[in-house]
């Protein structure tokens, strides 16, 4: 799982869900069955490629970094390393402790500060999650990879579109050719496709990123 984005971990076929959840909250059933979803957009779920396991923690590194960080109160570097180890082996709530630490610190580190809000989502802390985005979104405005997975976090953690579609076209209108913004263009073909735009009828503007709720 790569620290820098969620969407990594559940791009390609939760896409696919993403257009089955759609269809589903259509229909006013409330998110669809992973299975149906498979069935009805993509190969049976036995076919489906499997998640890779995490890697396995390396006890010594974290060890290691662990007497660095006793030795060094006030060194958030360390600490930003604790928790990209923990989170690279999904071990989120020791991910969210370093992350937390080295926030403290040194509290305009985007990139932790997005770290941080993604293992809350990963420890179905929603909230949190966001608004931990909101906060790295207020260091850094157009922090693409803040805006993707706020998108994501919208979507699939308060089956919000409408807040998650003004995330990604917010991304896609200020860093069209990121890797983030291909991503989020995949998300949006999805929403539009299950949610046509009726002729004369304007779609809603893109906002910035950490201040729609």
């Amino acid at each position: 799982m790569t620290r820098e984005s969620l969407v990594f971990a559940i791009s390609g076929t939760m896409f696919g869900l993403l257009v089955g959840w759609i269809i589903g909250t259509q229909q006013g059933a409330g998110p669809a069955p992973a299975a149906a979803v498979a069935a009805a957009n993509g190969p049976p779920a036995a076919q489906m490629p499997a998640t890779p396991p995490p890697p396995p923690l390396d006890v010594q590194r974290a060890a290691d970094l662990e007497r660095q960080a006793n030795a060094a109160p006030a060194n958030a570097a360390i600490r930003v390393d604790l928790g990209n180890l923990y989170f690279d082996a999904e071990r989120f709530d020791m991910a969210i402790s370093w992350y937390e630490a080295a926030l403290k610190i040194d509290p305009k580190n985007v990139n932790a500060s997005t770290d941080l809000g993604v293992s809350y989502y990963s420890s179905n802390q929603i909230d949190r999650a966001l608004a931990q985005f909101d906060h790295s979104l207020s260091i850094d405005a157009a922090h693409t990879k803040t805006l993707l997975n706020q998108g994501i976090v919208r979507a699939f953690g308060k089956q919000d579109l409408e807040g998650a579609t003004k995330s990604w076209e917010y991304l896609v209108s200020i860093a069209p050719n990121s890797p983030e913004a291909a991503r989020a263009k995949e998300a949006l073909a999805a929403v539009k496709g299950a949610h046509p735009v009726t002729p004369g009828v304007p779609a809603a503007p893109a906002g910035r990123g950490g201040t729609v709720q």
